[in-house]
């Protein structure tokens, strides 16, 4: 081992400049084909930047002429000569006369795209090199507060962005590109039947009070036991797959033009039982009588047609019991590279484990975590969440903000915090004797009025308004729909 190895806290050799992967020709031809025509930089700047060059006097020759361009100004060696007189890494090189050299020894401008893509792959590799470095420096380096599964975790994330933008962090980005992009969900919103910017839920009242399911929103589903928030979060996966349709969008990207793939980490049920609600909703045939079998022929018929349609759904289930935060995130990040992934749905925020000691810190650290999630992997995170006894406690059963459980930082972390209410559910438990005949037909009345009914009530939703909205429930077949207002009732066809 060389004397620079010994010192090397990795034990590997540290490699010579001429060794990292690089083409200063395919730089020079690349930059010199621009120089002689402007309107080659359109044909690579999609695929190239100026972080791409290995040669820093390249980069900044690339990153000048392309501000050049962008203001329809000419990018010649004459008009970026100013622009380098009192560059020191140019005068190195031989100073202004090196851009003329440059544009000299262009060949053809046929291969440009060639010398971008290889100049790009390039740079990658140079950024895995980098990472790896990191990662064995991470390795060798024993701490008590750096866990190797944390270190795991953080390289599998750090390639994760490496694989999906082709760099390994980071940055501020212009005001301009921000605006750009804002401009671009308002114009899919606006080209998309029914206004919305985000993915529809199939719920038509839900989804007008949301906007759909907007990406990079975390979303809170909460509710107290038996309310139906499991079954609400199966309705909204099944209906956001079954509407996944693929194809180019606006913006020329490929991806979900409709619905989209869904993971949804069941950490209360089995996938067969989650499978079997789904099943449930689809066949139209009660969830008892499915697990029981006890179905007569056309009802298994029925039940069968549904499997083989739902065969094709994007709908991925995890059942993993108790699983940490940091690989929850990891086993998302590896579905989105594989499969896709449009939405994340966790059933529920309170069984996910976390590292602190303390369980408001814990349940902290797990929400903090799911909005990160929704963040890196640009998509809508759904997490249930289960709600504090004190609501049982009160005469209005209506939840509030104030009955999550355990932390504040629910609140805080989340973009929508949605609640599921079924009074129906408190009122049949309240049902008087049947000697009390005015207190029976009272209740009657209400139980008349409330059957069938469900709300859920917006308690927070940073980007729009609050509120509550009604929908149906049918407890047979576990499935909130569309409530049909009474002056809808010609329209019923529509819901």
């Amino acid at each position: 081992m060389n004397e620079i190895a010994a010192f090397n806290p990795t034990g590997a050799e540290i490699q010579s400049p001429d060794s990292i992967p690089h083409s200063i020709e395919a730089e020079q031809q690349l930059l010199g084909a621009i120089l002689t025509n402007n309107d080659i930089y359109d044909k690579v700047a999609s695929i190239i930047g100026p972080q791409h060059f290995y040669d820093p006097v390249h980069a900044r020759i690339f990153e000048t002429a392309a501000a050049r361009i962008a203001k329809n100004n000419l990018a010649s060696p004459v008009t970026l000569k100013a622009f380098f007189e009192d560059d020191d890494g140019l005068k190195e090189l031989g100073g202004p006369a090196y851009l003329a050299r440059l544009a000299g020894a262009a060949i053809s401008a046929f291969a440009v795209k060639d010398y971008a893509q290889l100049i790009y792959d390039l740079a990658v590799r140079r950024d895995l090199i980098r990472l790896g470095q990191d990662i064995a420096a991470k390795a060798a380096k024993v701490e008590v507060g750096s866990e190797p599964r944390e270190q795991i975790v953080e390289a599998e994330q750090a390639l994760y962005q490496l694989a999906e933008q082709g760099q390994a962090e980071g940055g501020f980005q212009s005001f301009l590109k921000a605006v750009t992009d804002a401009v671009n969900v308002a114009n899919a919103a606006y080209q998309r039947d029914g206004g919305l910017a985000g993915i529809a839920t199939g719920l038509v009242d839900l989804d007008k009070k949301l906007g759909g399911l907007h990406k990079s929103d975390l979303l809170i589903l909460a509710g107290r036991p038996s309310m139906g928030k499991t079954s609400l979060a199966t309705n909204i996966a099944f209906n956001v797959a079954k509407a996944y349709r693929r194809g180019v969008r606006p913006d020329g990207t490929e991806g979900a033009l409709d619905g989209g793939v869904v993971g949804f980490f069941s950490l209360e049920m089995s996938a067969e039982q989650l499978a079997s609600r789904i099943l449930a909703e689809a066949s139209e045939i009660s969830s008892h009588k499915i697990r029981q079998g006890d179905m007569d022929e056309g009802e298994f018929r029925r039940f069968v047609d549904a499997a083989k349609t739902l065969e094709s759904c994007p709908l991925f289930i995890d059942d993993t019991a108790a699983i940490p935060i940091a690989q929850l995130a990891a086993r998302a990040r590896r579905l989105k590279r594989t499969h896709g992934l449009d939405l994340l749905i966790v059933d529920y925020l309170q069984l996910v484990r976390g590292m602190a000691d303390n369980r408001v810190q814990e349940i902290g650290e797990i929400s903090m975590g799911l909005k990160a999630i929704a963040k890196e992997l640009n998509i809508p995170v759904i997490a249930l969440s289960q709600l504090s006894r004190q609501v049982e406690s009160r005469e209005d059963k209506r939840p509030q903000l104030s009955d999550l459980r355990e932390s504040g930082s629910i609140e805080q972390d989340s973009d929508v915090v949605m609640f599921v209410f079924r009074e129906e559910y408190y009122v049949e438990r309240e049902k008087p004797s049947d000697e009390k005949l005015d207190e029976m037909a009272s209740w009657q009345d209400r139980m008349s009025r409330l059957h069938g009914k469900a709300e859920v009530i917006i308690g927070k939703q940073r980007h729009g308004p609050i509120g509550s909205i009604e929908l149906s429930f049918e407890s047979e077949f576990t499935r909130f729909g569309n409530l049909v207002k009474p002056w809808q009732q010609g329209d019923a066809g529509d819901f």
